[in-house]
């Protein structure tokens, strides 16, 4: 009898830690966190800011800029966040080339986005275009608790004021801190080398504000999105922010360093949608991908609470954001304007996704 007593304390002492471990197992619960980054071309409302240069952007202009191309522009956007989403509206978005606080808020508000509950954080850049960044997030699923614009300034000769970064701390639902990048590097209009040095002057501000988080945080959390105008392989990317392709065997992140979630995107057709885009923007019928999503390499552990993999990311090809290319070949975006000419579609730019397990 002594001995099945002592038997019975050494089998409930073993089996204890393995009863409690699975019952906060249970505890827990999982869902899917979607992100999207989509610049939207020219989100202008149809009203002249003193203080903007948007004169393209108004009734009276060459473009001839109304209030119902205007509002169907809303719509047309609302539905593609949506869609990307998996007709499920993603949990955050990162907007680039956006106006102002009107057309966050018709939006928001005012558009098919209407029900989803969004609100909105943006900055306010000294862009001589009049163009910002901003993210829409779903309150229920982040929880902003700090934010900032973070302005790009150099003593450089010939430097146009640009787009400021923006930075979003906020809490999940399992009360972890995810910091959030969006950023819209100088553009390549004057040329891809002559503009290059700009670009890197924005990378090497958003570096020094992604190390410092790294330097305050235990396990970093950490996702840049946005249009760099640079690919993967340029100097900003590769270089200046010394962003990663992810290992695969042996998987082994480094918990602090950056990782591309989208490198190896690029050539292939896109799931589940595989059409015939091969990146998120196409110039002289060459399709590339401008459009980024980096994350720290604490999320692509999988024992991670917020996790993420390469093969949870993607450009989001639907099929009615592209139309046929007579010149080259192919589709290409179904963009709002070719030149001063009005196509009525969606953006010059694909919107990029990735999909995170959170465990709350």
């Amino acid at each position: 009898m002594r001995h099945l007593y002592l038997f019975c304390l050494l089998f409930s002492l073993f089996t204890a830690p393995c009863l409690l471990t699975e019952a906060r197992a249970a505890e827990q619960d999982t869902l899917t966190f979607r992100i999207v980054s989509y610049n939207v071309e020219n989100l202008f409302d149809c009203r002249h800011d003193s203080l903007k240069e948007d004169y393209e952007f108004l009734p009276t202009s060459p473009r001839r800029w109304t209030y119902s191309k205007y509002r169907r522009k809303l719509d047309d956007l609302a539905r593609t966040i949506i869609a990307t989403g998996g007709w499920t509206p993603p949990a955050l978005v990162a907007l680039c080339e956006v106006e102002n606080d009107t057309v966050l808020r018709d939006l928001t508000r005012r558009s098919l986005l209407r029900e989803a509950g969004y609100r909105y954080l943006m900055t306010h850049s000294p862009d001589e275009r009049g163009i910002d960044v901003a993210l829409l997030y779903q309150p229920h699923l982040f929880k902003p608790i700090h934010w900032q614009g973070i302005r790009i300034s150099t003593s450089t000769a010939n430097y146009r004021p640009t787009r400021d970064l923006l930075h979003v701390c906020g809490l999940l639902l399992n009360l972890d801190t995810l910091d959030v990048f969006i950023a819209h590097l100088p553009s390549r209009s004057s040329g891809q080398k002559q503009s290059e040095p700009y670009r890197l002057i924005a990378a090497q501000r958003l570096k020094q504000a992604i190390d410092s988080i790294c330097l305050r945080r235990i396990r970093p959390q950490i996702i840049l999105m946005g249009d760099f105008n640079d690919t993967p392989a340029n100097r900003s990317v590769r270089q200046i922010l010394q962003v990663h392709v992810p290992p695969t065997i042996p998987y082994s992140p480094q918990p602090d360093a950056l990782y591309h979630l989208l490198a190896r995107h690029v050539g292939q057709k896109q799931k589940p949608w595989r059409h015939a885009a091969r990146g998120s923007y196409k110039y002289h019928g060459r399709w590339e991908l401008l459009d980024h999503i980096i994350v720290s390499g604490h999320l692509l552990l999988p024992t991670s609470p917020l996790y993420t993999s390469e093969d949870m990311a993607g450009i989001a090809a639907l099929p009615f954001l592209l139309e046929e290319d007579p010149k080259y070949g192919g589709h290409r975006p179904f963009r709002t304007y070719q030149g001063p000419k009005y196509l009525g579609g969606y953006s010059d730019h694909l919107p990029v996704y990735a999909d995170f397990r959170l465990l709350y």
